[in-house]
């Protein structure tokens, strides 16, 4: 009988991975059955050892972090790997080959969601890592989908946000509508959508409350696990 594939979460922030982890859980329910969802383990190193890596430029030492956690979840039984973080991307983009088992990326599911919604041009908020970097620009302009960031003072403001706020369970009235502002510029810049790109963006803006339509990467990424998760059974019962 085909079975559930295990599902293995590279946790690099708390409050990122709790919202994938509470997503797996609740969203299991409707393709399994009541208070079923797939076999889950987690692993993470603190942040602080990743972004000792990331605050240096090495890239390389910060993906074999995501290896090693890895390593340790497939020992556990996991046969499909997510990472509940945006920036470390670049990391894996680096070391993925290398993988004991298969991984989601969480720009490439983005990427899918905003293809199939036929979006042309995305604002993409998250770190200043994130916003700067390579992960989404690449991802994106593979399905030919255009992309803005915010500009140098608005990065640096929603960076805060993030490290200073965000990661420590702290949502305040004030970001939540900083955010939305950047939302709004950028719609005046031809966006037609944002990416909520750092994985808890989406506890302080909803997808519901964004001026403009917006893809929640946190969710997308747990849905995509889900899909992957379960995808010889819903081939078994002809879904």
């Amino acid at each position: 009988m085909e079975r559930v594939r295990h599902v293995g979460i590279v946790a690099v922030s708390a409050e990122g991975a709790a919202l994938c982890y509470r997503t797996l859980c609740i969203e299991g329910a409707s393709l399994l059955g009541p208070h079923d969802h797939p076999q889950i383990t987690m692993h993470t190193y603190s942040l602080a050892e990743y972004m000792r890596h990331v605050d240096a430029n090495r890239w390389h030492e910060a993906g074999r972090l995501l290896l090693a956690s890895a390593n340790i979840l497939v020992r556990a039984g996991a046969e499909l790997l997510i990472c509940p973080d945006n920036t470390l991307h670049q990391a894996l983009d680096l070391v993925r080959g290398e993988s004991p088992t298969r991984w989601l990326h969480i720009a490439e599911e983005v990427g899918a969601v905003a293809a199939t919604r036929r979006f042309q041009r995305l604002g993409i908020l998250g770190t200043r890592y994130l916003m700067e970097g390579p992960v989404y620009a690449e991802k994106l302009a593979a399905r030919d989908i255009a992309h803005e960031i915010p500009g140098a003072a608005d990065r640096e403001r929603i960076n805060a946000i993030i490290f200073d706020e965000l990661v420590y369970g702290r949502f305040e009235e004030s970001s939540r509508g900083y955010l939305r502002g950047v939302i709004e510029t950028l719609g005046t810049r031809g966006c037609d959508a944002v990416i909520l790109g750092c994985t808890e963006l989406p506890l302080l803006v909803a997808e519901a409350e964004s001026p403009l339509p917006a893809i929640d990467s946190t969710r997308t990424l747990a849905r995509a696990a889900l899909r992957e998760a379960t995808r010889n059974l819903s081939a078994r019962r002809g879904v």
